[in-house]
């Protein structure tokens, strides 16, 4: 059986190399920020669950805001260096990570109304090729974890056909 020490040493080993790590993390983000994303957007849509939302002042608030925000941050953050060179473990260690992961999500809720920004008017649910969109960017999000993870999930998979 993968015990959870088992599975973070594997995770550890298949990625001694920070920015391969990084690259991973900010892909895992992606993809489960846009799915999570897409997923509560169409609760709300269907007034599913506790999901609604959100307006300030009469105006709605689009969860592109949240993305550039995050982006800013994050940019900003690397602009200053902070940690970017991998070089210094410890605690930068978990900022460079949380940025890697900042990066990804915010990434995806700004990508997630790409229409938005294009057409400069909301038009989420519009037919105009939603589905293949959905589909490119969770596909992307996919493929790019199994590059940057793909010596993780080998040594995982190893790990469990032993059983």
């Amino acid at each position: 059986m993968l015990t959870p020490s088992r599975a973070l040493e594997i995770y550890r080993n298949a990625f001694k190399d920070q920015r391969r790590e990084r690259l991973f993390l900010s892909s895992v983000s992606f993809f489960t920020t846009f799915a999570a994303t897409r997923a509560i957007t169409h609760a709300i849509r269907d007034g599913v669950g506790p999901f609604h939302n959100l307006s300030v002042g009469g105006r709605h608030f689009h969860h592109l805001v949240f993305g550039i925000t995050g982006l800013l941050g994050t940019g900003y953050l690397w602009m200053i260096q902070v940690n970017t060179s991998g070089k210094t473990p410890g605690t930068d260690d978990a900022l460079c990570k949380f940025t890697s992961i900042l990066y990804g999500g915010s990434s995806a809720l700004t990508l997630d109304e790409f229409a938005l920004w294009l057409d400069l008017e909301d038009v989420y649910w519009a037919k105009q090729g939603r589905e293949s969109v959905d589909a490119v960017m969770l596909f992307g999000g996919l493929l790019s974890i199994g590059l940057w993870g793909r010596p993780f999930f080998r040594d995982v998979y190893r790990e469990l056909s032993h059983i």
